[in-house]
């Protein structure tokens, strides 16, 4: 068995080491005299290192330990080279390195990058940042709401139609205004608030429709529950003007007296008052309008020329407020309310304000702030009611004032064959036919 380290064979008489049966003692032999290959020039190319087994390099040949590698073969050993010299060639480490040429660094061999995988990651990473942000977006406006009227105290309610109606009124609410503010909008200082317009917005699969409820309306106060007392009023046929349910007992009062009169059933309640309105319409940046016919009035501020132009909160709140300078008075009120509204969802409702962080934001605090809405009001029911006022003014939409037949006592008749048939296409969902005034 040979147990030489190189595979040598051999007598073992005729070598010198530990063991040998050699006469001499290890200490007067000498050293067999070894004549090495000349070194051969090395290739810039990366050296093939054949595969090595059992511990040791085949490449040795019977020449013994003290024997030169064959040619082109690298050792793995330093050769004294600086790394970063700034030549070419390999860099000594069997690997796939390679050293830059202009500034002498040495830099690792990359694999191309796999922009399938870079784009993929990006994407992920954009989804990520839009759900943060909607998410954040969602509990903060929904924390902005005033969930302040209660609908459950609202008592012997008509059944429930195809569709969503939302009763939408504007008050006279001065809540949060400073004195110069009350004096520049020319809104006094009264105390409380009164509505100054109210609207039923319906949205169905056949278009949104809007219709005026003048303030003058002629109606009855029905049997009631206090909303505060929760004491029983019981009816008796009183006649008054629709805005003094409002003012008698507030919006839930409000409510019941509309769906008595109507028999149309009151899904959702939204209120704004004047500074909000007039907050909302200058954090977009004014609102244009194209006014046909030039008008004043001294009461509301207005002094408006004829054809476009662009109106500010100040300017928007004295449009839609004016009533004398009209010789229909409310009902010619009521459709400028409706044209501007319906100006106002439109032109907020764009990319620009939408995908603009800083009018969006600006935007809905100045409007989330000052509304006031029922207890089961969603933010996804308040923006299907922004977006289906916008489309009022679409090829689907309707809008009109509540049909009337005459008046009495200065107050409006509304014609009960008209609304009866009205309400009934609302219901029915149907595409509204009725004509109002």
């Amino acid at each position: 068995m040979n147990d030489w380290p190189d595979r040598r064979t051999g007598d073992r008489s005729e070598h010198y080491g530990r063991g040998s049966a050699g006469p001499q003692p290890e200490g007067a032999r000498a050293m067999p005299h070894i004549q090495r290959r000349p070194a051969q020039p090395r290739t810039p190319q990366r050296p093939q290192v054949p595969p090595q087994s059992q511990g040791y390099d085949d490449r040795y040949q019977d020449g013994g330990y003290g024997s030169s590698p064959e040619p082109g073969y690298d050792s793995g050993y330093n050769t004294g080279q600086v790394y970063g010299s700034g030549s070419g060639g390999s860099d000594g480490r069997g690997g796939g390195g390679r050293r830059g040429g202009g500034d002498g660094g040495y830099v690792q061999g990359r694999p191309a990058p796999d922009w399938r995988r870079r784009i993929k990651l990006g994407a992920l990473t954009l989804v990520v940042v839009v759900l943060a942000v909607s998410i954040s977006t969602y509990f903060w406006a929904d924390s902005k709401l005033k969930r302040e009227v209660d609908l459950s105290k609202v008592i012997e309610r008509p059944e429930s139609g195809e569709g969503t109606n939302y009763l939408i009124v504007g008050s006279d609410s001065r809540e949060g205004m400073s004195a110069e503010e009350k004096k520049r909008l020319r809104t006094g200082s009264a105390e409380g608030k009164r509505t100054d317009s109210m609207m039923i917005l319906h949205d169905g699969s056949n278009g949104p429709t809007l219709i005026s409820l003048p303030r003058d309306s002629n109606v009855e106060i029905p049997s009631f529950k206090g909303s505060e007392s929760g004491k029983m009023f019981q009816g008796t046929g009183r006649q008054v003007k629709l805005n003094a349910a409002y003012a008698e007992d507030g919006p839930e009062l409000l409510v019941r007296t509309v769906e008595f009169n109507t028999g149309l059933h009151i899904d959702h309640y939204v209120e704004i008052g004047f500074g909000g309105f007039a907050k909302i319409v200058d954090a977009i940046g004014g609102v244009e309008m194209d006014i046909p016919k030039a008008f004043k009035d001294k009461k509301s501020g207005a002094d408006f020329q004829a054809g476009k132009q662009t109106l500010n909160g100040e300017q928007s709140l004295a449009f839609v407020r004016t009533r004398y300078a009209f010789a229909g008075s409310d009902l010619d009120r009521t459709k400028n309310q409706q044209k501007f509204l319906a100006a106002l969802a439109s032109q907020t409702a764009t990319p620009s304000t939408i995908l603009n962080p800083f009018k969006l934001y600006p935007t809905m605090g100045a409007g989330l702030d000052t509304l006031i809405v029922d207890k089961d009001m969603s933010l996804w029911a308040l923006g299907n009611m922004f977006f289906a006022m916008k489309g009022v003014t679409g090829g689907d939409g309707t809008s009109l004032n509540m049909p009337i037949s005459g008046s009495v006592g200065g107050n409006l008749v509304w014609d009960k064959a008209k609304v009866k048939q009205l309400v009934q296409q609302l219901n029915n969902d149907e595409k509204v036919t009725v004509k109002g005034n």
